[in-house]
């Protein structure tokens, strides 16, 4: 299950611990003994369950499987085989989410071979809070952690004594001004939409770069962008970007800050590099790797019933005691042994390192992390530092005009505008936008009126912050909804530039309403002509209130492609357009 994309890590990671971990199949030792217990004396035919663990974790897991079928594992009278495969959690993420119809954003689809396990062991329980978000059918049960790994900031040492390391103790707001204002660390990150590190690093940026106050939005597309420069899909990649030679010239063109797992770090060191990597831990301390064990809905009782014996063994002290040599923690963050914590990693006598763990729907305040939380982060994060070419096209029809009182009662209109705004920010100068308006009879008897052409942000963003200040309901104002759809899309589609996800995110309170204008099923006839696949533009809908017609808006998206959103409360609108523009699909090249 592991894809040629993500191949060079798992065969990689850890040297030769795949082969040793099988080696120990063939040594029987005193710490093994207690496994007697999940065996039964006789057993006959043959139960086979798929498990599926992340590749740092997974020889430890295949080692104690493979000794526990060599010993008799066996459920109601039948023998068990657990097959135990690495696969990394963001190919493993991709084939659930295209169970259950869904996509993640920054996924991408399943490979056509991938085989969904029985058993899921991932790096990160954000993976499950994830899917449990996009898909509500997916509910796995246990989910207990059976490892851990705290996330920490890995640095080159001389670029770390340089900060105070290992005598002083850093925070997230010390690296954020490194990032922002201070030396301008060459920091990176792995791609946060596949790296459960990376997500984690990205989280504590993001709440430090929140405590800014009025600047915290320069803060935080300040952070993100810096990180961009950088940034990786393949965290084998990253590692490769850290100084490979101790020469001062060296340390300053590589790679100097990365959110790392401790056991990315452990396993880097391991390899005697001409730098070795410090572990920063920052504070507050990050949501650490916690390896959860989920067992996967739908599958038959009998294979239920042994996963939870496999769980039962992979939670007894001897296979903890196999988690040091794959430079992991025990599930509650103490050293387990053989493991060679880093200098300055806090004493096992402690509070375990990011001991935090996400729970569906908790709340920070609860020990847990809302799913909520994560989507935002990730919608920022992929607005902060992709690129597009972008046509906002905003309702002004007279029912623009009511109040929200969610909102302090401003307008529909104001709350739309003030969230197109803030957006605003988040677009660097390498986007290109526009701005539209539109209700009926906007232009004589067109239904749109353009107030500033679709254009490089670099040479037009005043212009387009002056645009929203002048957008105000027209009182008298219907919905050409169907006519300025057609229109927009056109714009877009003439204008089209290559590398960049052409789009139109038209904002909306009301249905169709333009008596002459265009029907349904004309507008739909004329999109399925203008459609020019080597040309393509999304079209993203927002809905503002009761008063949408989802029918409508499902009809447009399904012929162009892009989504529709809609909440009934549009106080909700900046938090619905940040996850709309994140689902913007990749840019056709």
């Amino acid at each position: 299950m592991v894809s040629g994309r993500h191949r060079n890590r798992a065969q990689i990671r850890r040297g030769a611990a795949v082969a040793g971990a099988m080696a120990v199949v063939l040594v029987v030792t005193g710490a093994w003994f207690g496994y007697q217990k999940f065996t039964e004396p006789a057993c006959s035919g043959e139960l086979r369950i798929r498990v599926a663990a992340t590749p740092e974790m997974a020889p430890a897991v295949q080692a104690a499987a493979a000794k526990w079928s060599s010993d008799g594992a066996a459920v109601g009278g039948v023998c068990v085989v657990a097959d135990v495969q690495a696969a990394e959690p963001v190919d493993v993420a991709a084939a659930v989410a295209g169970q259950h119809g869904v996509t993640l954003p920054g996924v991408g689809q399943a490979s056509g071979d991938a085989v969904l396990p029985d058993v899921w062991v991932p790096d990160s329980s954000t993976w499950l809070l994830r899917l449990q978000k996009a898909a509500a059918g997916f509910a796995p049960s246990n989910r207990a952690s059976i490892a851990r790994s705290p996330v920490v900031v890995a640095m080159p040492e001389p670029v770390a004594a340089t900060l105070g390391w290992p005598d002083k103790k850093l925070t997230w707001n010390d690296l954020l001004g490194q990032l922002t204002t201070g030396t301008k660390l060459k920091a990176g990150i792995v791609e946060p939409s596949r790296d459960a590190a990376g997500l984690s690093g990205l989280l504590s940026i993001s709440q430090a770069a929140a405590t800014a106050g009025p600047d915290a939005q320069r803060q935080t597309t300040g952070a993100l962008r810096a990180l961009a420069a950088t940034k990786s899909v393949l965290r084998e990649d990253l590692l490769q970007r850290f100084p490979r030679a101790g020469d001062p010239a060296a340390i300053a063109a590589a790679l100097s800050a990365a959110a790392m797992s401790e056991e990315d770090v452990i396993y880097y060191n391991a390899k005697k590099p001409p730098i070795p990597l410090a572990a920063l831990y920052l504070e507050p301390a990050p949501i650490s790797l916690d390896y959860p064990y989920a067992v996967m809905p739908g599958i038959d009782p009998a294979r239920a019933a042994a996963a939870g014996r496999l769980f039962e063994l992979l939670n007894t002290a001897g296979f903890r005691d196999r988690l040091g040599a794959q430079g992991l923690r025990a599930p509650d963050g103490t050293v387990t042994p053989g493991l060679s914590a880093p200098q300055g990693a806090p004493s096992p006598a402690g509070s375990p390192p990011g001991a935090t763990t996400p729970q569906p729907g908790g709340t920070a305040a609860a020990g847990g992390l809302a799913a909520d939380v994560v989507e935002r982060a990730l919608s920022t994060w992929s607005i902060a530092t992709q690129s597009g070419r972008m046509l906002a096209v905003i309702d002004v029809s007279g029912s623009m005009e009511r109040t929200v009182p969610t909102a302090n009662n401003a307008t529909r209109e104001q709350v739309t505008v003030a969230a197109a705004s803030k957006g605003l920010g988040l677009f660097d100068d390498s986007w290109a936008i526009g701005l539209w308006t539109f209700s009926t009879n906007m232009v004589g008897s067109q239904p749109w009126k353009q107030l500033v052409p679709i254009g490089p942000l670099s040479s037009q963003r005043t212009k387009l912050l002056a645009g929203l200040t002048t957008v105000v309901p027209k009182p008298d104002g219907n919905t050409g909804l169907f006519d300025t759809t057609l229109a927009a899309y056109k714009a877009v589609q003439d204008g089209w530039e290559p590398g960049k996800v052409n789009s139109v995110v038209l904002f909306t309170d009301g249905k169709n309403e333009n008596p002459g204008g265009l029907t349904q099923q004309q507008l739909i006839a004329k999109l399925k002509a203008a459609i020019d696949p080597e040309r393509p533009v999304q079209v993203i809908i927002i809905g503002i209130g009761r008063d949408v017609s989802r029918a409508e808006l499902e009809a447009i998206v399904k012929v162009t492609g892009g989504g529709q959103f809609v909440t009934e409360d549009p106080a909700e609108i900046g938090t619905i357009f940040l996850k709309a523009i994140s689902l913007r699909p990749p840019a056709t090249r």
